[in-house]
């Protein structure tokens, strides 16, 4: 027997073996995540995806760009979905989608489909994340999604080594250099680049026979900023360095589509899935640019529709009580900036660049709207239509394009209100905005 591996699109697999196929992650959304644009650019044959009847899904964490429910929509509903996740509200989703066996999966506990065995693994952040490892024809593929190595993991695994495949997140994110990116500093190229320090101990612990970049880059509009400035490690500084610390592995890219089929002594080109539709060139790497400097957040906004009436009322009124009520029912870190008195400024921008700005006098929980001249100390800029989009669609923080200053150094930017009242305690938003699109709220 042979395992046929095939990229889907980021963390998203297909594995086939004697007759059985699964599904890891599946994605068949080009824009996913609302503005996440597939890099390389692909497209997808619903149709065909329609036709397809895997023998089950595994879903390893709740993030919208690994569980979807416009990508489920388009499956059988008997298929039987495997799904690791601490809250309930998201197997509920799932069987309000009409699935009829939602199971829910355990660490280092074995499910078996066919010709498969897969076990999920314990990852470092065990309350969200999960990873795969996956038994089939006599092999072993460690599938570690985007998540990170938990150490008493890792001494789990070595039990296996060598491996024959690792599928391994190759790319970091500097999501809260974008964020923040006055706080940020001066750019060093060098620093951005460096691979995560413990990934040369555990990848030759594992010691693969072969690695695959996984978890891709992604771009967003055409003219955003972002897409120089979220990801610095390219495909090719993972390969050489992988290669060099681990000189008897072979580093192999799995553009989405692409297929290979692993033996105990090879891996060989295959036939690539028929409804992925690779547009343009797929060899592609992330062009970063560590100096680039981010336009006013003006100018981003007026990239976005006019908002309607209705919808500017939502979220001015969100702004003139919705936030205050939702800040003041959460509880704050005691060491956050915001536990000693501050004047916090929210500044929300049109489509035309007008500004609407908000002053709140925040101290601990207590938050409220004041109208004096107090210079602010923390300043959140954000385009009307990205928190309209984050209040009424689900829009990840990713794409929304808020933008955060005078945060000293040692504040956390999470703690930011608007980040905190939009987030914290949100869980399934995405999820549920897609359910009520589809008619099944």
């Amino acid at each position: 027997m042979t395992l046929k591996i095939s990229r889907i699109l980021h963390a998203g697999y297909v594995f086939e073996c004697d007759g059985t196929l699964i599904a890891f992650d599946p994605i068949f959304e080009n824009p996913f995540s609302r503005n996440c644009h597939a890099f390389p650019d692909v497209r997808f044959d619903h149709a065909r995806i329609r036709g397809m009847k895997p023998d089950a899904v595994f879903i390893s964490h709740f993030h919208d760009d690994h569980c979807s429910m416009e990508s489920l929509d388009l499956l059988d509903r008997a298929t039987p979905v495997y799904l690791y996740c601490l809250f309930d509200e998201l197997f509920a989703m799932i069987r309000q989608l009409g699935f009829t066996n939602v199971q829910a999966l355990a660490v280092d506990a074995p499910v078996r489909v066919g010709a498969f065995e897969v076990i999920p693994r314990k990852a470092l952040d065990s309350d969200v994340d999960s990873m795969f490892h996956i038994r089939a024809a006599g092999l072993n593929v460690l599938n570690v999604v985007d998540s990170w190595m938990d150490p008493e993991t890792l001494e789990q695994l070595k039990a296996y080594a060598p491996w024959d495949m690792v599928l391994w997140p190759f790319q970091t994110m500097r999501e809260i250099d974008v964020i923040a990116p006055s706080r940020a500093g001066a750019p060093d190229p060098r620093a951005a680049s460096v691979l995560p320090e413990e990934w040369p101990e555990q990848l030759r612990a594992l010691a693969p026979r072969y690695v695959v970049p996984s978890s891709c880059q992604f771009v967003q509009e055409p003219w955003s900023w972002y897409n120089h400035a979220l990801f610095p490690i390219t495909y090719r500084q993972f390969a050489d360095e992988v290669s060099g610390w681990l000189p008897g592995a072979a580093v192999v890219r799995l553009n989405p589509s692409v297929s290979f089929e692993l033996t105990p002594h090879a891996l060989t080109p295959a036939a690539p899935l028929p409804w992925v539709l690779p547009v343009g060139e797929q060899d592609v790497d992330y062009d970063y640019r560590p100096d680039i400097a981010p336009p006013p957040t003006s100018e981003i906004a007026s990239h976005f529709a006019a908002l309607g009436d209705q919808q500017t009322a939502q979220v001015l009124d969100y702004c003139r009580t919705g936030l205050a009520e939702k800040y003041a029912d959460m509880e704050l870190p005691a060491d956050s900036y915001f536990a000693t008195p501050c004047i916090w400024q929210l500044s929300l921008y049109d489509h035309a660049g007008t500004v609407h700005q908000f002053r709140y006098r925040i101290h601990g929980d207590a938050i409220a709207a004041t109208g004096d001249g107090e210079a602010p100390t923390w300043h959140t800029e954000i385009p009307m239509a990205k928190l309209y989009a984050g209040l009424a669609l689900g829009e990840s923080l990713t794409s929304m394009y808020m933008r955060i200053s005078g945060a000293p150094a040692d504040a956390d930017i999470v703690d930011d209100p608007l980040i905190r009242c939009l987030f914290n305690d949100a869980f399934g938003a995405y999820q549920a905005a897609q359910l009520r699109r589809l008619g099944r709220a």
